[in-house]
């Protein structure tokens, strides 16, 4: 499961953001792509994915550890609230953020997920550790997500833009 979890948020993502590109106004424009990618990426792989790192941590705990290689901690209920915390900003960003909250929820998702991505790929190097929730999917979505959104919300910026006085 933690292996297909990461993945099918994104792949729900993409698909939620097509369908809303596809019941809407044609042609979309590159304003109405970025805003469905944003709200999409907010709501599968930010919201939906803290949520269950969340439930993971603090109700699973023991399996949790299993997956990603390590003997179960008390920290896990620290990183349970952190996950909490991303989910309901992912969720509420997608539906009543603005620019500044959403670039506030890619930020705090850049410094717990950047870092804890940075923590799995040194549990590769150090240890050898392959499990799937440290060298599957997880890892790469750990920088995926502030990522998209960074570049989501520098395209939204830029398309916002008025024109060039010419």
């Amino acid at each position: 499961m933690v292996f297909w979890v990461p993945i099918l948020s994104w792949l729900a993502a993409l698909a939620a953001a097509g369908i809303a590109l596809w019941r809407g106004p044609r042609p979309p424009g590159m304003g109405r792509i970025v805003e469905a990618l944003l709200r999409s990426i907010l709501v599968f792989p930010v919201g939906l994915m803290g949520l269950w790192g969340f439930l993971g941590h603090v109700f699973f705990a023991d399996q949790a550890a299993a997956s990603i290689g390590w003997a179960p901690s008390p920290f896990q209920f620290e990183v349970g609230m952190a996950n909490l915390g991303i989910g309901l900003a992912g969720l509420i960003g997608a539906f009543f953020g603005s620019p500044g909250f959403r670039a506030a929820v890619a930020v705090v998702m850049a410094g717990f997920l950047g870092g804890a991505g940075v923590g799995h790929i040194v549990q590769i190097v150090q240890t050898g550790n392959v499990a799937a929730g440290n060298a599957g999917p997880i890892l790469y979505t750990d920088f995926l997500g502030p990522l998209a959104l960074f570049a989501l919300l520098l395209l939204q910026r830029v398309s916002r833009r008025p024109p060039p006085a010419v």
